[in-house]
C-alpha cells in the first residue's frame, strides 16, 4: 500500500527535525563552558544553534579561537555530550504520531543525519527508534554529507525506494540542497532549530511545516484531516 500521492518512504534529518535533542546539546556545551571558567550560554540561542552540530555550538560559545582549540573543545564537547545522549532528548510532540500513521500505512521511515554513528544510533536505541528505522545514514556512513545528496540517495537505494517517491524533512539550508538535489521532495520543519540569521524561504522547499503533524497532509494529500 502506498499513500494517494504516491510517497512510499519518508526520510527525516535528526537534530531538530525528528527529535529535540537541543536540551542534551546545549546542557553539553554549557558544561564545557564551566570546564573552561565561562558562563552559560543563552538557551534559546544556543538551541537556535544546535542543526549547525558540535563546531557550530563551539563557535557559539567560545568566539573566534585558534583552529587547534577549536578543535580540542570540539572533541572534548563530543566526549561530553555522548556521556548524557537522552537524559532529556525527545520525539518532537506530535511525532510519535506520525511515525505510526506511516508505519501503519504501509510507507517506510528512516533518517539521514550529519551527526556521527558513534552518537546517532546509541541515541536512536536509547529512544527505542533504532529498529523501527528502515534505513539510518549517519555523517559518517559515507565519505560525502550533507548538502551533498548522496547520503540521500544511498538511503533510498537501501530501502529500494526511487528517490521520486520519498520525502526529505529537515530544517537547515543543507537539508533542503541535499533533498532538492537527490530528486525528492522537501519540506521544511520550521520548528526545528533555526536561527535568527536563517530564512527558509530562501531555501527553497517544496513544502514548509508549522508543526510534525502537518507532515500527514503532505504524505496522503489535502484532502486529509489533521486535526
Amino acid at each position: 500500500m502506498t499513500a494517494a500521492t504516491g510517497y512510499r518512504a519518508i526520510l527525516f534529518d535528526l537534530d531538530g527535525t525528528l527529535l529535540d535533542t537541543a536540551p542534551d546539546m546545549v546542557a553539553a556545551l554549557n558544561r564545557l563552558l564551566r570546564e573552561s571558567g565561562e558562563g552559560p550560554v543563552d538557551y534559546a540561542l544556543a538551541r537556535a544553534h544546535v542543526s549547525k552540530g558540535a563546531l557550530g555550538l563551539i563557535d557559539l560559545g567560545f568566539g573566534q579561537l585558534k583552529e587547534a582549540r577549536r578543535m580540542s573543545l570540539r572533541d572534548r564537547y563530543l566526549e561530553v555530550y555522548r556521556g548524557q545522549l537522552a537524559q532529556e532528548s525527545r520525539l518532537f510532540d506530535g511525532m510519535e504520531e506520525v511515525l505510526q500513521h506511516i508505519e501503519g500505512n504501509g510507507l517506510v521511515w528512516g533518517i539521514v543525519t550529519n551527526k556521527p554513528g558513534f552518537l546517532t544510533d546509541p541515541l536512536l536505541d536509547e529512544l527505542s527508534l533504532l529498529g523501527r528505522s528502515a534505513v539510518t545514514i549517519s555523517g559518517d556512513t559515507l565519505p560525502e554529507r550533507k548538502p551533498h545528496p548522496q547520503p540521500l540517495l544511498h538511503a533510498a537505494a537501501q530501502i529500494g525506494v526511487a528517490p521520486a517517491h520519498s520525502i526529505y524533512v529537515g530544517d537547515d539550508a543543507r537539508d533542503i540542497q541535499a533533498g532538492n538535489a537527490a530528486g525528492m521532495t522537501t519540506v521544511t520543519a520550521l520548528y526545528g532549530f533555526i536561527t535568527p540569521d536563517d530564512d527558509p524561504a530562501d531555501w527553497p522547499a517544496d513544502h514548509q511545516i508549522e508543526r510534525p503533524g502537518d507532515l500527514l497532509t503532505i504524505i496522503s494529500g489535502p484532502d486529509h484531516n489533521t486535526s
